[in-house]
């Protein structure tokens, strides 16, 4: 085992109990009746991300940390390791009671997206998703599906879409899109639409760990723990698509 792989083995294996964690604690919050709306979405965000936080903070001192809800300062810039996390992503759909939103709890090291885990609480009793619980990813006969957004699909997927046959697959959160992927649901998510580094670390820790393609849509490598937390583009997919999907994307 190499140096430090034991340490991202137990970063992974806290990653999943937090995810776990949070994503019950916002399904209590919905299951009490109290909030509707974008109420609701607020109430289940800020209620998970207390939890994350002052978990990280007590488990994890030393490291960074980057939320979505949580005021960003420029402290973390001088880590090598930051916990990156989205208490839920898709929060339309954690207030429908959907099965596809999730809670990212991803941890970067040096830039990279090195470990983390996916929960979809509604999804299977509570599936979580980990960097070091991998599995192969089930194959696919037939047109390559490609996963895109429920309500504002991208130029470039839908452009990506039509040149190689695939058939869209419509889903909430960009978490339950790159599980998708990695659960053998779908081929290729491209998306570029614009999202932040909380949107895909720990979705890119995922997927890379279960040996799929993750970059940027130009074919650029994803770096995270920037300055401007901006990260507006992706592309995972199974290895076998990623040079004609960025081969189209570069010609559009």
């Amino acid at each position: 085992m190499e140096p430090g792989a034991l340490n991202l083995v137990e970063d992974a294996a806290l990653a999943v109990r937090l995810a776990a964690a949070a994503g019950r604690i916002a399904q209590e919050v919905r299951a009490a009746g109290l909030l509707h709306g974008k109420a609701l979405g607020g109430g289940g965000d800020c209620t998970a991300n207390a939890f994350l936080v002052e978990a990280i903070r007590a488990l994890r001192p030393d490291d960074g940390l980057l939320s979505e809800e949580r005021k960003d300062t420029p402290e973390r810039l001088g880590k090598s390791r930051v916990w990156i996390v989205d208490p839920i992503d898709g929060t339309r759909e954690y207030g429908e009671a959907r099965p596809d939103w999730a809670v990212h709890v991803g941890l970067a090291e040096d830039g990279v997206a090195v470990a983390g885990a996916v929960a979809l609480p509604d999804c299977e009793g509570g599936l979580v998703l980990s960097s070091h619980e991998t599995h192969p990813v089930p194959t696919h006969t037939g047109a390559p599906r490609m996963v895109v957004s429920r309500t504002r699909p991208a130029a470039e997927a839908l452009a990506v879409a039509q040149r190689v046959g695939a058939d869209l697959v419509p889903m909430g959160s960009a978490g339950a899109k790159a599980m998708a992927v990695v659960r053998g649901q779908a081929e290729i998510y491209l998306h570029s639409g614009g999202q932040y580094e909380w949107d895909n670390c720990a979705p890119v820790a995922v997927a890379a760990a279960h040996g799929l393609h993750c970059s940027r849509i130009d074919g650029a490598p994803l770096t995270y723990n920037n300055r401007d937390t901006w990260l507006p583009d992706l592309l995972i997919c199974r290895r076998e698509w990623a040079d004609e999907v960025l081969g189209i994307v570069a010609a559009l």
